[in-house]
């Protein structure tokens, strides 16, 4: 987030929980079962979602839903060429290129006993081989989703390979349509 730039909050998010219950954010933590790394890079604003919106504004729709259902269980974590913790649980869309590997990287600190992960994503990160190598070291299972289009396979193939470094589920959300759903399937163990 730039500087003078507003902190948008959504319901369930782990901002919005701490301020709800009048704890501070790192008390807020400790519900935390996941985290979510979404790419917020400059492929996620094609417009071929549903209704004509932008891949970016359905992930971000289906994930508030998702934080809705399930308050103070996620933490978001945005990343372009730059990582940032979304604790307000809005990603913000920051073009460029698409550093999945130093994503990753970054979400190894959160990487304890029993944490989820899930990679939200088009699946063209800058650095196939770097990326692959962060997702070996986690301890914990990556589930991917992908939300690109149908006609693209090798982002969907790339997404199914770093899920399977670490051990994780592919999904394909049709067309980011489903990703509320998808998340929650894994959630439950579905077949994670």
């Amino acid at each position: 987030m730039g500087k003078g730039t507003e902190l948008v909050v959504t319901e369930g998010s782990l901002l919005q929980v701490a301020k709800s219950q009048a704890t501070s954010l790192a008390d807020a933590f400790i519900g935390v079962t996941a985290v979510i790394i979404v790419d917020e890079s400059g492929s996620m604003e094609m417009h071929d979602s549903r209704g004509g919106k932008s891949r970016f504004e359905v992930a971000c729709e289906e994930l508030a839903k998702l934080q809705r259902g399930n308050p103070g269980r996620f933490l978001v974590i945005g990343f372009s060429s730059d990582v940032q913790p979304r604790i307000g649980g809005v990603p913000v869309l920051q073009g460029g290129g698409t550093d999945m590997a130093k994503a990753l990287h970054y979400a190894k600190e959160y990487d304890v006993l029993g944490m989820k992960f899930f990679l939200v994503s088009d699946g063209e990160p800058d650095s196939k081989e770097k990326t692959l190598e962060e997702a070996k070291r986690f301890r914990n299972t990556i589930s991917t989703i992908f939300v690109g289009p149908e006609a693209d396979p090798l982002g969907r193939d790339f997404l199914q390979k770093l899920a399977s470094a670490s051990g994780g589920q592919s999904l394909t959300a049709d067309r980011v349509m489903e990703l509320a759903e998808r998340v929650e399937t894994l959630m439950l163990g579905a077949g994670a």
